[in-house]
């Protein structure tokens, strides 16, 4: 009898655990069948040329879920436009968790916007994955353990350009354009910092608003400067007009462009590319207009892919790259969960992955995280365009950003 008795108990004991470990597993934003994701993005508005990142992620996730999803669950992806404003960043990412109950928060754009949301989400203890910004502060886990970057540090973009200028260029005069908001602010402030004592080779800097119309202006006056090296921050419609106003004032400094606004097919082609002509950039994703990666799978299967999803955005859009690229190392993550999608195994795949190369990273810059190192992406590389293609200059860069996470 007693032995009858204690068996029972056992079995009540583990159908409690089990019943506790099935909630625990799907929690808010998770079914047998479904896995919410949230995300907001800047459809419209000033910076809406982003938006295609989000739409990029929309597309990627559909053509997950006709493929069977991610583990027999198919995504479903809640994206709002935010307009690029923190308020409606904040409004709308407490509608995603506390009325469209999303499991977390994935791929959210800019830094302001991300700033926003991130007490409430580490309040919340919900996973605010692969932010689309590179500020250092949205990938710091002893204060913000569950907010996580994805992409390099703008900061550390603009040192490698010091760097750059330093060892090809010592000695020459530098101007810089560059958007006056966080972005263009941490970019230029890198560049400072990595030109160090020589900083006062920059002769002038202009900080400019991204609907500038006087663009013209600025460029005019930053050639009277004699400068030899031009380094721009922006957006790519705004990098292919700095480049086209430079060379028919027949001024032909060397061009360094941030990532963001170097792909072929708007700053180079849209200027032109005999007037892109030498343009230097520091990379880590493919540029989908490059003819390097033309017969390979992963270039064949984006052709494919945008194609397909035409609200993907344009086969030619940079943005559209970022957010297919973030979307692939999301579906990862949530592999690797299995059936466990407790928001903390998330948090805890999410910094436990070891080399994983994804389709449109470029050769050798891999992603790897751990419980201390929330930047998953900690590598550059310079290249430069040739007139048809981006040359590579020399070797993988490793960020001094990645360095202090070791």
């Amino acid at each position: 009898m007693q032995t009858r008795v204690r068996t029972l108990i056992a079995l009540v004991i583990a159908l409690t655990s089990l019943g506790a470990i099935t909630e625990r597993v799907r929690e808010a934003g998770v079914t047998d069948t479904e896995i919410r994701i949230g995300n907001v993005m800047p459809y419209s508005g000033s910076l809406e040329v982003f938006g295609a990142i989000g739409k990029a992620e929309a597309a990627y996730f559909e053509m997950i879920n006709e493929r069977g999803g991610i583990n027999g669950r198919k995504v479903r992806f809640i994206s709002y436009d935010d307009k690029s404003d923190p308020s409606a960043a904040l409004s709308l990412t407490r509608d995603l968790i506390e009325k469209d109950d999303v499991l977390l928060m994935f791929g959210s754009f800019g830094t302001p916007g991300n700033f926003a949301v991130r007490a409430y989400l580490n309040e919340k203890q919900i996973p605010q994955l692969f932010v689309a910004s590179g500020d250092d502060h949205l990938s710091d886990p002893s204060m913000f353990p569950w907010t996580m970057g994805w992409q390099p540090s703008i900061r550390e973009e603009g040192r490698i350009y010091a760097n750059y200028i330093q060892a090809f260029y010592p000695g020459k005069r530098i101007v810089a354009l560059w958007q006056n908001d966080h972005f263009g602010r941490e970019l230029f402030k890198g560049l400072e910092d990595g030109l160090g004592n020589i900083a006062r080779m920059i002769k002038v800097d202009i900080a400019y608003n991204i609907a500038d119309e006087h663009l013209d202006t600025h460029v005019s006056i930053l050639k009277r400067s004699g400068a030899e090296i031009f380094v721009f921050a922006g957006v790519p419609a705004n990098a292919a007009k700095v480049v086209r106003i430079a060379a028919d004032l027949n001024w032909h400094p060397v061009f360094i462009l941030n990532h963001m606004a170097s792909s072929i097919a708007t700053a180079p082609k849209s200027a032109g590319p005999e007037k892109a002509l030498g343009v230097v950039t520091a990379a880590f994703l493919k540029d989908a207009n490059d003819p390097a990666w033309k017969d390979e799978q992963a270039a064949r299967n984006w052709q494919a892919f945008i194609e397909k999803y035409n609200r993907a955005g344009g086969k030619d859009d940079t943005s559209a790259v970022f957010g297919y690229a973030a979307a692939e190392t999301l579906a990862q993550v949530l592999k690797q969960c299995g059936n466990d999608l407790s928001r903390e195994n998330v948090m805890k795949q999410a910094a436990a992955l070891k080399d994983y190369q994804g389709s449109m990273l470029l050769p050798g810059i891999k992603i790897s995280t751990g419980p201390w190192n929330f930047r998953p992406i900690k590598h550059l590389r310079l290249i430069q365009f040739d007139g048809r293609t981006w040359q590579p200059i020399g070797e993988v860069l490793e960020t001094a950003f990645s360095n202090a996470q070791k």
